[in-house]
């Protein structure tokens, strides 16, 4: 009977096979990237002139540029106070609603409306109602400058962020706890164990591949978060919520710096490469 091994004397249809995918790949994947690194050392526009090749020049420029430390600072701040309460508070609701119930099913659909709405309409909404005499501090009775205020500008735009990615991140957690076995937590609960001891013991262990799936994913979104900046702070006020993927908009298409901004580029790349590949080495 013949298997459905593909024969030995003919190797090249499997490269055959993928030569599509493989040339998708490189038209919108590997062609961009090393194009990215080419343009990272070069000076100039795209014009009559044309670009100058200069080496590694633009990496030396942002090591001494004091705006793209500031940059990267504001990059960090927003990375971290978004990432933490993005995984915790998912975490948490998907616990809450991981149980069957019209409920339940109910309460998950609303949690994750935000993460299937326009991100430029609620930015819109969101600077509306946070303006200085908008409608959270005419309710409040606060007279906090959100926009104007290096500290409320970006509590603002990582309250947005968060805001946005909860629901999509308590899905995956969902996912990941309905694949647990119950008869890990009958086992527990037959050794004594009370509902704090089997989420430490139980469920936190069960939930590592995930939480680092969630972890490194809402990190890359965050260091991409393009379209909250833009609409609701513009980077400012003084460079406070300008992050990076910002930046190299501003020097691409403010500056027309084209060079410099595929350098602060190459720096994104690098960082969102190197989350990519530990978290492929810790689920290894």
């Amino acid at each position: 009977m013949t298997g459905s091994v593909l024969p030995t004397d003919r190797p090249h249809i499997p490269w055959l096979l993928l030569l599509p995918a493989l040339g998708l790949l490189s038209l919108f994947v590997f062609f961009p990237v090393v194009y990215l690194l080419v343009l990272s050392g070069t000076t100039g526009q795209f014009t009559q002139n044309g670009l100058t090749w200069v080496g590694a020049t633009q990496f030396l420029r942002l090591w001494r540029d004091p705006q793209f430390w500031q940059v990267l600072r504001s990059t960090l701040i927003f990375g971290v106070g978004t990432v933490v309460p993005a995984t915790l508070i998912p975490l948490g609701l998907a616990i809450a609603l991981n149980r069957p119930g019209q409920g339940a099913s109910s309460l998950r659909a609303i949690y994750f409306l935000p993460a299937v709405t326009s991100t430029v309409a609620v930015g819109l909404g969101w600077r509306w109602l946070f303006q200085s005499d908008g409608v959270v501090n005419q309710i409040l009775s606060w007279d906090i400058p959100w926009l104007a205020d290096p500290n409320g500008a970006m509590i603002l735009v990582i309250a947005l962020s968060v805001w946005k990615q909860v629901g999509f991140n308590m899905v995956v957690f969902l996912a990941g706890l309905q694949v647990i076995p119950q008869s890990r937590y009958e086992a527990a609960a037959l050794d004594g164990a009370g509902p704090w001891q089997q989420f430490r013991y139980v469920t936190l262990p069960a939930l590592k591949p995930t939480t680092t799936f969630v972890i490194i994913a809402t990190t890359i979104f965050t260091f991409r978060s393009f379209e909250p900046i833009y609409v609701v702070t513009g980077g400012g006020p003084l460079d406070a919520t300008n992050i990076l993927v910002y930046f190299v908009y501003q020097q691409a298409f403010g500056a027309f710096d084209f060079g410099y901004a595929a350098a602060a580029a190459t720096v994104l790349f690098t960082g969102v490469l190197g989350l990519v590949l530990w978290q492929l080495r810790t689920e290894a």
